[in-house]
């Protein structure tokens, strides 16, 4: 449960909103309300006006899809900010030794077997998250998805191949 062997994050790329949306199985709403209101702000690159793009990062993007399991499990968004404000302080390197335990009202770290068995004999857990699981779910799907690098997505009319509208700005713009 607890050996999970993942990647190293890649540090240099970042995700636009839609692709952060699909990644994580979210509505472009759910995302737009949640950075708004700071449960999670991009981490590439923040938005900076009318126009400007928001870029995720692939640890922005497995918080989006923790939270939408808790979500989906019925935690109250009073304790998913809870949740994902002890992630954060975490760091990325052992988050994927967590398992998330929820009885449906609080949410439980367990970070070993023995955590996880005494929160079950105590009936305190309904439902877990093993985020290492949830990390190479993530992977699994943004291989499919348009990234851009993030030193190249500050330059104005930048597109990224496969990013058809950004090819379409960035055309009508020069012509």
């Amino acid at each position: 449960m607890f050996t999970d062997d993942v990647s190293p994050l890649p540090s240099d790329l970042g995700y636009r909103g839609p692709t952060a949306c699909s990644a994580a199985g979210i509505t472009y709403r759910q995302l737009d309300y949640w950075a708004r209101t700071g449960l999670i702000e991009p981490s590439v690159r923040g938005a900076k006006g009318s126009g400007s793009q928001r870029l995720y990062s692939f640890r922005d993007i497995l918080i989006l899809k923790i939270i939408k399991r808790l979500l989906d499990a019925g935690i109250s968004l009073q304790q998913i900010r809870s949740a994902v404000s002890h992630l954060r302080e975490r760091g990325t390197d052992d988050l994927t030794q967590v398992t998330l335990m929820s009885d449906g009202a609080s949410v439980y770290e367990c970070t070993s077997n023995d955590e996880v068995i005494d929160l079950l004999q105590g009936g305190q857990g309904v439902f877990g998250i093993a985020i290492g699981g949830v990390w190479r779910e993530i992977e699994g799907t943004l291989a499919e998805l348009p990234s851009e690098s993030a030193a190249d997505s500050d330059a104005p009319g930048a597109s990224v191949e496969g990013d058809e509208l950004a090819a379409r700005r960035a055309a009508r713009t020069a012509g």
